[in-house]
């Protein structure tokens, strides 16, 4: 549906009042969002980019799913509204209860085909996932900073392209919470996250001495509050920006790297899926075209099966 030129104007121009870097990542998919419902609900623009924007950026920060689909969900929205709203009035509450569920309301459409869907003008667009050379680069910058930065940078590295964790899931793991099995293999049981998790057998020795040195305090920054700031896995990126030759380090990179290997690997997309904490294997065809095509030699011997 085309869009006046003041509400348009409206939406390419706003930002927080007080931006953090979270807002970078999540500024496409609230603005489409608002792009796509402003016309079709009676609340002004202005009011819609307001409480769409708070409630991405709470959810970025406490590692829902990065998608509109999952921040617009009942018990996303109600615990957006319980936890992240502090200070305001009950019927502020209520209005931006009321305000999100129509939004969602209206991006839903019926599935026997009546109603044509809402289609988002900016889709959600997957990170671009490092290299392997990038991260071992990233890995040797890391061996270069001061101790506690060096412990940091290598818990991001390590919970992000080691097991794939978002950002708001790494500001809140605690060394407690990963066991090391016999075999040495690090585990972070579903009671956490809702999934089972194993890291990659390259990040274990690493992440084992992060756990020990933990304890029972979060693995990145320990010591910071709990819940974690929103932000605080951005500003630290932010702060800690490689200089050249050395890639930017950037955790939602790292996750996006983590699946994207696993894909290359030809791991079941169930079992990737599911690990990765999405809703369905529908959601990695995002990322399909970083992965190439097997080779004709390969392809042949995974259709012709064992004899």
């Amino acid at each position: 549906m085309a869009l006046d030129l003041a509400t348009s104007s409206a939406i390419d121009a706003y930002a927080p009042r007080k931006a953090t870097p979270v807002w970078d990542e999540v500024a496409p998919l609230v603005k489409a969002v608002v792009a796509a419902t402003a016309a079709r609900v009676s609340y002004s623009v202005e009011d819609l980019l307001h409480v769409v924007a708070h409630l991405a950026i709470w959810a970025e920060g406490r590692g829902v799913v990065h998608e509109p689909a999952a921040w617009l969900k009942d018990e996303t929205i109600d615990a957006f509204v319980l936890t992240g709203c502090a200070g305001l009035a009950p019927n502020t509450l209520r209005t931006y209860r009321s305000w999100l569920r129509r939004v969602r309301d209206v991006l839903i459409w019926d599935e026997s085909g009546v109603g044509e869907p809402v289609r988002l003008s900016a889709p959600a667009a997957p990170a671009q996932p490092y290299e392997r050379e990038e991260i071992a680069s990233l890995r040797c910058w890391a061996g270069q900073l001061q101790p506690r930065s060096r412990l940091d940078a290598l818990a991001l590295l390590a919970l992000g392209d080691g097991m794939g964790l978002a950002p708001g899931e790494i500001a809140r793991l605690r060394g407690s919470r990963v066991r090391r099995t016999r075999s040495g293999a690090c585990v972070l049981d579903a009671d956490m996250f809702g999934r089972l998790l194993v890291a990659r057998a390259e990040w274990e020795d690493t992440l084992a001495e992060l756990v020990e040195r933990a304890g029972d305090d979060f693995l990145f920054r320990p010591g910071h509050q709990d819940p974690p700031p929103d932000n605080l896995v951005a500003s630290w990126t932010w702060q800690h920006r490689p200089e050249e030759p050395f890639p930017r380090l950037n955790a939602r990179r790292l996750r996006a790297s983590w699946i994207v290997s696993l894909m290359r690997r030809r791991i079941d997309p169930g079992v990737i899926a599911a690990a990765a904490g999405l809703a369905s294997t529908a959601s990695l065809a995002r990322y399909q075209h970083f992965v190439p095509p097997l080779s004709a030699s390969e392809t042949a011997r995974l259709l012709r099966g064992q004899e």
